[in-house]
């Protein structure tokens, strides 16, 4: 009852002109608060987007809408704040809402208007700084009023120079649709900003409407900002689809199946980092006892690591006739390779098995160390014989060793993102928790440690609790299970 006493009073005072301008203005101000208030919302829910246009969109044309309903009477008169305090207050807002106005021509502006556009903020700072820190020492804000003036149509008159010397050069490119809104909205409102700042100057009579001129701009400024959330979230949504059709063709260089053997069981496991990666494994069987097997990691992540473990397959598959020479294979994978890409290598592991002669070749470029664990004793030993990464050097020379294998006798082939895996203390999981973890489970089957080793990791790394992981992981084990020798008959049978 109290505050519409007040407004009575109030409207009693005002002029039917008056009131119809303070309702006009009001419906304004509460309109743009609210433009602002959906905008800065748009852009804190769209966190996939996150188009800068929309904050600075919203912070901007809720300062403006602030400003405009506290400057009314009757809002004013709805609080007993006197008027010196709802001046400062109009003023604070003023010295300072220039910067997000700027920051947002910022984001859509090129190169070279950037450019004059930091001189522009940094003046702009300055001014709100000053006139912020000017009513704390004593100056009023009337008498700052013409240093905001004089910054406001001095970056009109910069930006409208800027335009027309950027149209007038025959290099100039035609204006797109969203720039021709933002001028025709910045058109209509300048004019009246011109008009209300030379009045404040006490250069040209007349009331102030800047506030309808406003309306319009921020008109344009909502449609550019919806324009470019809607054309960003269509290009994420077309690099997702491309992301699919990456993710379905790099599983399909992947193994569909793990050959088996009737000697030796072999188990994989493959967790990218992100929908495509650079992490590979394949397989060239050659018998019922004999089989090549390839474990590679490609340098850095996402589609440009896959599209080389792509080219890295056909390459493979062309090392048929090379399969039971490991270092042969690696050659010829490096010579196809090289000159193929730049800023990109791949290490790579190459085992070749054989159980009828019950030895393992192994042979590597650049890739951590074979880990082979003894079925009689549990002792677990690295195996290096590296040679230089793939893809570099295309004369680059291989070796291979020979590993004799006993029943039970397993081998892990991994990529580097097993033993890099971070904790939140930025503790490595190492080699040495890695020998430990096979001589801890030697007692499960190959499928079984795999996934056991991934988890393991996992937990170590917090993946489990959310934490992203930081790099491809492909683990591989082969455990070597003869048959058993055929049982003597005693003579009396």
């Amino acid at each position: 009852m109290a505050g519409a006493a007040v407004l009575a009073q109030v409207a009693h005072t005002l002029t039917r002109s008056e009131l119809r301008r303070e309702f006009a203005s009001i419906a304004i101000g509460v309109g743009l608060v609210f433009a602002g208030l959906i905008g800065t919302s748009l852009f804190l829910l769209r966190s996939r987007t996150r188009e800068r246009t929309l904050i600075y969109f919203g912070i901007f044309s809720v300062l403006y809408g602030i400003r405009l309903l506290s400057q009314q009477t009757i809002v004013r008169a709805l609080w007993g704040l006197p008027r010196s305090q709802w001046d400062l207050f109009a003023w604070l807002i003023t010295c300072t809402i220039l910067l997000p106005l700027s920051l947002f021509i910022y984001e859509l502006a090129d190169i070279r208007f950037r450019n004059v556009l930091r001189w522009m903020l940094a003046i702009q700072g300055t001014l709100a700084v000053v006139g912020t820190a000017g009513p704390i020492v004593g100056v009023p804000p009337t008498r700052l009023a013409p240093l905001n003036s004089i910054v406001v149509l001095g970056s009109v008159a910069v930006a409208l120079i800027y335009l027309v010397w950027n149209r007038t050069r025959p290099s100039a490119l035609p204006l797109t649709h969203e720039t021709r809104v933002l001028l025709a909205g910045f058109a209509a409102w300048f004019l009246l900003v011109i008009h209300v700042n030379l009045h404040d100057l006490g250069l040209l009579p007349g009331d102030s409407i800047e506030s309808i001129g406003f309306l319009i701009f921020v008109g344009a400024l909502a449609y550019v900002s919806a324009r470019r959330i809607f054309a960003a979230e269509e290009h994420l949504l077309a690099i997702n689809k491309e992301l699919d059709i990456a993710r379905q063709i790099q599983s399909s260089t992947l193994p569909r199946a793990v050959p088996e053997l009737p000697n030796l069981q072999i188990a994989a496991r493959y967790a990218p980092m992100s929908a495509v990666a650079g992490d590979f494994y394949d397989f060239l069987p050659v018998d019922e006892h004999r089989i090549g097997i390839l474990v590679a990691d490609v340098t850095g992540h996402g589609v440009p690591a896959a599209l080389i473990a792509s080219m890295l397959k056909v390459a493979f598959a062309s090392q048929a006739d090379s399969a039971a020479d490991p270092a042969r294979v690696l050659a010829g994978l490096n010579r196809s390779l090289c000159g193929k890409f730049e800023d990109h290598f791949v290490t790579a592991a190459y085992v070749f098995a054989d159980t009828e002669r019950n030895v393992l070749s192994y042979a590597g470029a650049g890739h951590p160390p074979l880990m082979l664990a003894s079925g009689s004793s549990g002792a677990v030993r690295q195996i290096e014989e590296n040679g230089l990464m793939l893809g570099l050097f295309p004369e680059a020379e291989y070796s291979s060793t020979e590993i004799p294998l006993d029943s039970g006798d397993r081998c892990l082939i991994y990529t580097d993102g097993v033993f890099e895996a971070m904790n939140a203390a930025q503790e490595e999981f190492g080699k040495p928790r890695l020998e430990q973890f096979l001589k801890t489970h030697s007692d499960l089957s190959a499928v079984a440690i795999t996934k056991q080793l991934l988890e393991e990791v996992a937990r170590w790394a917090g993946h489990t609790g959310g934490r992203s992981q930081d790099d491809d992981i492909t683990v591989l084990v082969l455990d070597f299970r003869p048959p058993l020798p055929p049982a003597k008959h005693s003579p009396l049978g």
